[in-house]
């Protein structure tokens, strides 16, 4: 019983594959990603330069935030290179050869390979869900100044259900100064308005210690009961609605900006108001999912490609790898696209291409030297 337990543990073997696939991987990363800068400054210096945007903020508000967010976006990539490049020099050297001619399964050795792609699908989850959400929202702003000088700061003509039975109107909003103008709430009981409330100017309150803390100036309140009615008015109110200056103006991208608890909490609120405006944070919360099981799909791949002693080296399987890898993410942006554009469920969207690479993983597992 001890003996069997004790096979479970990872042995020196196991630790020896480890430290190379995860070796492997960063070293890819780094150099791919070193690349990427260097074509990213080479496109984007005219621009940084015209905005006279600064070196630090460049360095740090850009390039810090530039490197996670890429690399977390083509970890399935790094992750197949990683695995055919030193698998396929392990099989050169007929190292995985005297493996299997030990009685090593082939199963047995994708243990310490899956248990590599483990460690990087839960750190690629948690940058993707928790970290890199946060940088985001930096790099998002830096390139709105420095870089397209162009972000979404005003709506016109706004209206969504703030709560059950109450519907908010602004008809024109500025993000900058958080203020709305030409506001009006509605109050419906059985269908039937029972309140309205008129302001000229409406704005949010950023000190506030809760939420959904605003302000109305110039304001009028009319209460409908029965046959009479009760206007009250004033020159200032402050008051609780239940929206946010992020329900108002949306932006490209601003789904990668949220964490993956703030897409759930978004996406719920939006859905109780009736928006339909919430398929792209959908498929944003389940691709961060599905990004992460990839890694065991892929490595399995990557495994049962490279794993044979065959003349030529590792050169016809890096770029099966790498068109595998590409094609991956060109259909996990297609399905995306499909579920924004066509109504096709954001979970099936982002889960297609997963589904689609496990039957590809299951053929090529069949294949492998046993």
């Amino acid at each position: 019983m001890r003996n069997e337990k004790m096979r479970k543990f990872p042995k020196r073997l196991d630790w020896y594959i480890i430290k190379k696939f995860i070796g492997t991987y960063v070293y890819s990363i780094v150099l791919i990603i070193s690349i990427s800068i260097v074509f990213d400054v080479n496109e984007n210096l005219a621009k940084f330069t015209s905005f006279h945007a600064p070196l630090r903020a460049i360095v740090f508000d850009y390039y810090m935030n530039f490197v996670p967010y890429f690399a977390n976006l083509f970890s399935p990539l790094f992750v197949f290179i990683a695995v055919i490049f030193f698998t396929s020099k392990l099989a050169g050297n007929s190292e995985i050869i005297a493996m299997l001619a030990c009685g090593m399964s082939f199963k047995r050795l994708l243990r310490p390979y899956l248990i590599s792609a483990a460690l990087i699908a839960v750190l690629n989850y948690y940058l993707g869900a928790y970290v890199i959400p946060q940088g985001n929202i930096v790099r998002h702003d830096f390139e709105s100044l420095y870089k397209n000088n162009k972000k979404n700061t005003s709506a016109s003509n706004i209206q969504l259900m703030v709560d059950k039975g109450v519907v908010a109107y602004i008809s024109q909003y500025d993000d900058l100064r958080k203020t709305g103008y030409g506001f009006a709430l509605y109050k419906f009981e059985n269908k039937k308005l029972v309140s309205q409330m008129n302001a000229n100017i409406i704005q949010y309150d950023t000190i506030a210690e809760e939420r959904y803390h605003w302000k109305a100036r110039n304001y009028k309140i009319r209460t409908l009961k029965g046959m009479r009615e009760q206007i009250t008015s004033g020159s200032e109110l402050d008051t609780l609605i239940q929206m946010e200056p992020m329900d108002l103006v949306f932006s490209k991208g601003q789904q990668e900006t949220f964490t993956s608890p703030e897409l759930l909490r978004y996406i719920s609120k939006q859905q109780e108001r009736g928006s339909s405006n919430v398929v792209q944070y959908e498929v944003e919360f389940h691709k961060r999912i599905a990004s992460s099981f990839a890694s065991f799909i892929l490595t399995i791949i990557g495994v049962s490609l490279s794993s044979r002693k065959r003349k030529g080296g590792m050169g016809l399987y890096l770029g099966i790898g790498l068109a595998l890898s590409f094609t991956y993410i060109l259909l996990q942006t297609v399905s995306a696209t499909f579920a924004i554009n066509a109504n096709t469920p954001p979970m099936l969207a982002a889960w297609v291409p997963n589904i689609l690479y496990a039957f590809i993983a299951y053929f090529c597992y069949r294949q492998a030297p046993n």
